[in-house]
């Protein structure tokens, strides 16, 4: 297997047996509860990636609309930029997708609550 491979099994785990190959989903559900399909996936030129584009797109892949593979290649982003995405929205929900406020979310600034002193 490629590392490619092992990255989307890791992202989108298998949880259906391997008997017969089955379609992409023609849609799934999103961050605020809508349904989201690949032609309301946001476009591929996307340059200002706000909290709900960004959720979109994991729930996309989650969803089995897009492979890990496609989203990659479809908004130029890195593997591990996809991962921190679906990282942040695991440990913080969608307030962990702020650009402006990551050091609230990081561990070791003084914005941690496990090492705040004060």
């Amino acid at each position: 297997m490629t590392t490619m491979q092992n990255l989307i099994e890791t992202v989108t785990p298998q949880t259906r047996p391997m008997a017969a190959p089955t379609s992409a989903p023609t849609s799934v559900i999103g961050p605020e509860g809508q349904r989201i399909t690949r032609e309301t996936l946001p476009p591929p030129n996307t340059k200002r990636w706000v909290i709900r584009r960004k959720a979109e797109v994991v729930a996309a892949v989650r969803g089995g609309l897009l492979t890990l593979e496609e989203a990659c290649t479809r908004y130029m982003l890195t593997i591990e930029e996809f991962q921190s995405w679906q990282r942040a929205i695991e440990q913080h929900g969608l307030p962990g997708l702020r650009t402006t406020r990551l050091q609230d979310y990081r561990p070791g600034t003084l914005r941690d609550p496990a090492i705040r002193t004060f």
